[in-house]
C-alpha cells in the first residue's frame, strides 16, 4: 500500500452545510415508491457508511440522529451495516429493499452512496432520500447533507498550534480523496496561521475505502505511531473507525488526540482514552439525520436539495467536554477570535 503524505491539490467544490434550515423541495408527505404502496411511512431507513455502528465517529452520529427522531416522532427505524467489498449494485439493493418496505426518509450513509441514490430515488419518487457528505445526486426527493468541515478542521489547528510543545502536529487522514482533503487544508491553515513555526506532519492510511483507510484502527495507530515518533505531541485523525487506533496511541504515548466528527471524549468505548482526547471536530450528523425525518414525518414536507451547515448555524464545531480544553482561557479566546473571522469572511478557509 503506498502511504501519501501530501497536502492535495485536487480541486474540489467547496461543500458547505445549514443543518437547521428547511430546503426547498417537494411537500408531499407519502413516503412510499411504486404503485400499491400505502404513502404511510413506516420509519427510518438508515444504511451505514464503512466501518459501521460501533465507529464512535461518523455512524454513530447518524444513528444517533436516527434514535432521537425514534423518541421524537413515535416511529420506528432500521438500520443496517455495509458488507466488506460491496459493490455500488448492494448498495443500491439495500436502499429499495428499505424503501419497498416501507421506510421513509431512507438515508445514505457517506459519499459512497452517491451513485445508489442517485438510482434508488429514480424508482421510488416518494420516498424521501438523503445522503450524507455528497451534492452531486440532483433530484427533487433527494436531500444531500453536506459540511464546512475545513471550518472545524481549522479550528482544530489553533487548538494543536497553541497547545503543542514540540512545535510538531500529526494529520491522519483515512482516505485520500477530497472529502478528507478538506479537514487537512482546514487543520493546517489554522495551525500555520497560529504558529507559523508549527510543523504538520499529515498521511492518509489508504488510496480507497476498500483498502480500509477508514475501518482499520491498526493502520491509525500504526501511523500516530510512527509521527509521534518524528516529535508529534498533538495528532489530529480525520478517519473514521480508524482514528480510535490514533487516539489508543496518543494515550499509549501520553500526547493529544484531536477527534472527528462525534465528542470523542463522551464516548463510551473510549472511556480509557478519554484523559488523552483533547477536543473534537465535530459535524452534526445526527442534527442532520433528525432533521430530515421531521420534515418528512412531522412536516410533511421533505428536505430536498443541497441542505449546507458551517459555524454560522451549528453544523460544526469544537467539543468542549474536555475540562482541560474548556478551561484554557487563552486557547478559549483565540478560538473565538478565530470563529469569528469565519463567520465574518475575514478568514477564507482552504478546501484543499
Amino acid at each position: 500500500m503506498r502511504r501519501v503524505s501530501r497536502l492535495a491539490v485536487a480541486g474540489i467544490a467547496t461543500v458547505t452545510l445549514a443543518i437547521t434550515v428547511s430546503a426547498c423541495g417537494s411537500s408531499s408527505s407519502e413516503s412510499t415508491g411504486g404503485s400499491g404502496d400505502s404513502g404511510k411511512s413506516k420509519g427510518i431507513g438508515l444504511a451505514y457508511d464503512v466501518g459501521g455502528k460501533g465507529d464512535q465517529s461518523f455512524n454513530d452520529a447518524a444513528y444517533a440522529g436516527l434514535q432521537k427522531a425514534e423518541k421524537a416522532f413515535g416511529v420506528t427505524g432500521r438500520d443496517v451495516e455495509p458488507q466488506d467489498g460491496e459493490s455500488d449494485a448492494d448498495k443500491t439493493q439495500r436502499l429499495e429493499t428499505l424503501a419497498k418496505a416501507g421506510y421513509n426518509p431512507v438515508i445514505g450513509v457517506g459519499y459512497a452512496y452517491a451513485p445508489a441514490v442517485k438510482e434508488a430515488a429514480a424508482k421510488f419518487p416518494k420516498v424521501t432520500f438523503g445522503i450524507i457528505d455528497d451534492e452531486t445526486v440532483k433530484a427533487d426527493n433527494v436531500a444531500d447533507l453536506v459540511f464546512h468541515e475545513e471550518e472545524s478542521s481549522y479550528l482544530a489547528g489553533v487548538t494543536a498550534a497553541m497547545t503543542t510543545k514540540t512545535n510538531t502536529v500529526g494529520f491522519v487522514g483515512g482516505v485520500d480523496v477530497p472529502l478528507i482533503h478538506k479537514f487537512e487544508a482546514g487543520f493546517e491553515q489554522g495551525v500555520t496561521d497560529t504558529n507559523p513555526k508549527v510543523k504538520v506532519k499529515s498521511q492518509y492510511l489508504t488510496e480507497t475505502a476498500a483498502e480500509g483507510g477508514f475501518s482499520s484502527p491498526d493502520k491509525g495507530e500504526s501511523a500516530a505511531e510512527g509521527q509521534i515518533d518524528d516529535g508529534a505531541d498533538v495528532v489530529y485523525a480525520a478517519a473514521g473507525l480508524s482514528g480510535q487506533g490514533v487516539i489508543k496511541a496518543a494515550a499509549a504515548h501520553k500526547v493529544w488526540a484531536i477527534g472527528v466528527d462525534s465528542d470523542q471524549y463522551a464516548q463510551s468505548a473510549l472511556a480509557k482514552y478519554k484523559d488523552s482526547i483533547l477536543t473534537s471536530a465535530m459535524k452534526n450528523v445526527s442534527g442532520a439525520v433528525y432533521d430530515l425525518v421531521k420534515s418528512v414525518i412531522k412536516d410533511g414536507k421533505p428536505q430536498t436539495g443541497v441542505v449546507r451547515g458551517s459555524l454560522s448555524n451549528a453544523g460544526v464545531g469544537l467539543a468542549d467536554s474536555n475540562p482541560t480544553f474548556k478551561g484554557n482561557a487563552e486557547l478559549q479566546a483565540a478560538l473565538t477570535k478565530a470563529e469569528a473571522g469565519i463567520k465574518d469572511g475575514s478568514i477564507k478557509v482552504k478546501t484543499s
